[in-house]
């Protein structure tokens, strides 16, 4: 059994320690925003923040988060950051095929959070570990730096 704070609310899972918190998020809780996309931590389609910080729940073993916070998209969704970043990737058609935009609106409030006015540098970087197949990286570059300049204190 694992205890721990899920999108604000403390939860519980009776899952196998070694179970991945993607498949746990995805199937006990019904939160579908992670997606699985290389179950090797290399695309950031399962992003999630973890205490704070992005991780890929394809990586995290459920036993190493009791008493951890977690936030997946559907938590971050009603929040005034998330508000401001799609406001900004609709304002530059950020989206394609959207596989890849939970993880990506997770690694722009990672970045954001870190240093609210960054370089494109630093977004490049903040994203580098979020593969979008459409190649829409450089507007969702412009996104990011978008939502900087309109959530400023937000961040």
């Amino acid at each position: 059994m694992v205890k721990f704070i899920l999108n604000g609310e403390e939860v519980t899972s009776n899952a196998n320690q070694n179970e991945r918190l993607l498949d746990v998020i995805r199937n006990e809780f019904r939160l579908t925003g992670a997606k699985c996309g290389c179950k090797e931590g290399e695309c950031g389609a399962c992003s999630v923040i973890l205490d704070g910080k992005l991780v890929n729940s394809c990586m995290v073993a459920m036993g190493s988060i009791e008493g951890s916070t977690v936030m997946t998209i559907e938590g971050y969704s009603h929040t005034d950051r998330f508000s401001v970043l799609e406001k900004a990737y609709a304002s530059v058609s950020a989206v394609q095929c959207g596989f890849c935009i939970p993880g990506m609106m997770l690694a722009s409030e990672s970045i954001l959070a870190e240093n609210p006015n960054p370089t494109e540098e630093d977004i490049r970087r903040g994203i580098s570990g979020n593969l979008c197949r459409c190649t829409g990286y450089n507007a969702i570059v412009e996104a990011i730096g978008i939502a900087a300049k309109e959530g400023k204190g937000l961040w």
